[in-house]
């Protein structure tokens, strides 16, 4: 078993999920993951692919709205529980660096949010974004979830105080990049980083948002909020997310892309 597969085994992602800024990132990135959907075919028409399914949050959703939905994860312990939820997902145990068992230019939309947070060095994250390239059908849409280094130096290295020890083992850089390896469970990304595999693989970029914005620097804050004061965040974030001022300082980033004709 990997250090991966021992994490998620003890993780519950359905409670991040469910938690209130789960909750955040999971509306804002629907939004943006319909308004593309509403561009295309009928519904039955469209196949979506989700790499790095986890216990099937996304894939579940799309598939009860009636879209055809594979779903590739990795871990064993998710795809059980995805498998169990009642839908019509086509679920499978695959690897984002190695899509063999899906033919080329097959789907309308693919979802990558999972694995570019695990995966490390530009090679694996650009072999990974290549796959999901080599599936989508020409003109296609395809999203992609990172965790931005800002949140990591500020949560891990400040807020969690192991800055002077990330500083001494050369973690952080000199300019407070974060330096990760198989041995971390996750990596972290800037902008530039991002724009660097796009251009590698070709691909254009349509937007890119911050789904989450602050709400992971904020969970105790959004936890004593009321349900009418938690749907106006959720309603700044919608407003917010696409502010490239913005862009990069939280948790996550979806780089939403096109793949060329």
């Amino acid at each position: 078993m990997t250090k991966l597969e021992e994490y998620y085994n003890k993780f519950n992602e359905e409670k991040r999920l469910d938690s209130r800024h789960g909750q955040v990132e999971f509306r804002v990135s629907m939004h943006y993951i319909q308004k593309y959907l509403g561009s295309l075919e009928q519904k039955q028409a469209v196949r979506i692919l989700d790499i790095g399914a986890g216990t099937g949050r996304y894939s579940v959703a799309l598939a009860e709205q009636g879209y055809d939905v594979t779903a590739v994860e990795l871990v064993r312990y998710n795809l059980g529980i995805l498998k169990k939820k009642a839908s019509t997902v086509h679920a499978m145990q695959g690897n984002a660096m190695n899509l063999k068992k899906l033919s080329d230019e097959c789907f309308d939309v693919t979802l990558l949010f999972g694995p570019m947070y695990h995966l490390f060095g530009f090679a694996d994250k650009s072999r990974a974004l290549g796959e999901a390239k080599r599936v989508t059908k020409r003109g296609g849409i395809i999203f992609v979830a990172y965790c931005m280094n800002e949140y990591g130096v500020l949560t891990y290295g400040f807020k969690e105080q192991h800055v002077l020890e990330c500083m001494a083992q050369g973690r952080f850089t000199e300019d407070f990049k974060t330096i990760s390896g198989p041995d971390e469970l996750y990596d972290y990304m800037r902008i530039e980083d991002i724009d660097a595999l796009n251009l590698a693989q070709g691909l254009e970029r349509i937007q890119i948002i911050s789904p989450d914005g602050a709400a992971n620097y904020m969970r105790p804050f959004l936890n004593r909020l009321t349900d009418e004061e938690f749907e106006l965040f959720v309603q700044y974030q919608m407003s917010v997310c696409e502010r490239a001022d913005l862009i990069g300082a939280g948790a996550h980033t979806v780089d939403i892309l096109r793949k060329p004709w």
